[in-house]
């Protein structure tokens, strides 16, 4: 019964990180985009720095899903998190994607290249 509490714990912080990503990088998009820069900007290159470094130092996989296997969960798609698998499929396709348009398009704002 632990081990289940735990897992859902971790489904819990898991899908609580996913959200505040996502938001995040919507914020590098939209300044991207649009030349916003905010606190928030800085807030949302921290965090997404934060999780490159976390992925990419853990073997390009994410340490909570090990911890949830770890609890008992099954490896099968969205075992990790409380969202459905049509949402988490393909998140480091797509939110890779869009980090990466959003970093050049900041680069791009910030070199003059666009106004």
């Amino acid at each position: 019964m632990i081990k289940a509490h735990a897992l859902q714990l971790v489904r819990i912080v898991h899908t609580a990180i996913y959200a505040v990503m996502v938001v995040a990088i919507a914020v590098l998009l939209y300044a991207g985009i649009t030349g916003y820069s905010d606190a928030w900007l800085w807030v949302s290159l921290g965090l997404v720095a934060i999780e490159g470094v976390v992925f990419f130092g853990n073997g390009m996989r994410c340490p909570l899903t090990a911890l949830a296997v770890r609890y008992g969960a099954d490896k099968a798609h969205a075992f990790d998190t409380l969202l459905p698998e049509r949402f988490t499929r393909y998140t480091f396709r797509f939110f890779g994607s869009l980090t990466a348009v959003a970093v050049v398009l900041l680069a791009l704002r910030w070199a003059g290249v666009l106004a």
